[in-house]
């Protein structure tokens, strides 16, 4: 089966390699990846995209990349397009109106519920299947839309996870994002907190392996005082508390177990735009859920203005470690199992 891909994100490429380890050999993967699995048409690893500005300037490049999608589609059994809702929806209309009979198939979705909610529509008509990875989504789709709740891809990923909440406070774990902007703009914040942490705490600073040496000093400026690992999920578990950017990396922390802080500062103008356009209280994924489990969030989040090191430190000095917990748990028992074994089923179906 030649199956056609559009993985244009790094967290997209994490959940696609737990996948292809599903389906095998026997599956010729082209299409948009990361290179190490495999041969893809463009590598993308320094065109990382934040927010709206930022994306203005490369808009020329990413039409040129969908229209050799929509050509490599051609020859493809099936298509698979792995988050990336900017690129990867477009991009799914351009298919369809292609190829009116290809299998198209969309992993992990828009998130059409929390803005641009017309979207819906769109995907219910231009997907063959609609894989969702959050339990609640299924509720604002028709009820003969094809999706199903396929289970979280972290809870496939992630290998070890906290029996007990951590009770003192000898490692700090940092993760300042994987796009350019998000990590120039948290750094000089984290390195200010590791720096009042003091020397008897150990600081590590997360970073994604895509980032050779050069990249890492233009991004990341002076790392004196931290550890650098570029594995997320060991460092999390090993950590007794964490300091992350809003994405993935927050989701992973609550479900691993590990106490933190969500971060993050926006553009101006980037920001101004979203809280007019998201309908959804919090930043990070744990906290929505909370709210649809429980009716309350599940961690601290301090955005924009709110967020400074005094900030940070008065979060983690006052966080109640024992209800945090408490709500980890539940939370895994929610989203109940990983996805890439029913992912593999889709496609191979």
């Amino acid at each position: 089966m030649k199956l056609l891909v559009s993985a244009i994100e790094h967290s997209a490429n994490v959940h696609l390699a737990a996948l292809m380890e599903r389906l095998g050999p026997e599956v010729e993967l082209g299409g948009i990846f990361n290179p190490s699995l495999g041969e893809p048409l463009e590598d993308l690893r320094s065109l990382a995209v934040m927010g709206v500005v930022d994306a203005l300037g490369k808009v020329p490049f990413f039409l040129r990349l969908a229209r050799r999608m929509v050509e490599e589609a051609e020859t493809a059994d099936k298509v698979l397009l792995v988050d990336g809702s900017g690129f990867n929806l477009p991009l799914a209309k351009k298919l369809r109106r292609r190829y009116p009979d290809k299998e198209l198939i969309y992993y992990i979705l828009p998130q059409a519920w929390a803005w641009r909610r017309y979207r819906i529509k769109t995907l219910e008509r231009t997907l063959s299947t609609l894989a969702s990875i959050l339990p609640f989504e299924r509720r604002y789709y028709s009820p003969d839309a094809p999706i199903t709740y396929v289970g979280h891809p972290l809870l496939d990923e992630i290998e070890a996870f906290r029996d007990a909440p951590p009770r003192g406070l000898e490692r700090v774990a940092f993760l300042p994002g994987s796009r350019p902007g998000e990590i120039r703009t948290l750094m000089p914040i984290f390195r200010e907190v590791r720096r009042r942490l003091g020397a008897d705490i150990a600081a590590t600073v997360v970073i994604p392996p895509i980032f050779d040496a050069q990249r890492i000093a233009e991004l990341y400026g002076d790392l004196e005082g931290f550890t650098i690992s570029h594995e997320s999920h060991r460092t999390l578990h090993r950590s007794d508390f964490a300091f992350i950017c809003s994405g993935t990396a927050t989701l992973e922390a609550a479900l691993i177990g590990t106490p933190f802080v969500l971060a993050y500062r926006a553009r101006p103008l980037d920001y101004f735009i979203a809280t007019r356009l998201v309908r959804i209280e919090y930043a990070g994924l744990a906290n929505l859920f909370g709210l649809d489990f429980q009716g309350r969030p599940i961690h601290p989040e301090l955005l924009q203005e709110d967020l400074s090191a005094d900030a940070l430190l008065r979060e983690m000095e006052r966080f109640d470690r024992e209800r945090y917990f408490e709500d980890v748990l539940k939370l895994r028992r929610y989203l109940g199992h990983g996805s890439a074994d029913r992912v593999a089923e889709i496609v191979r179906g």
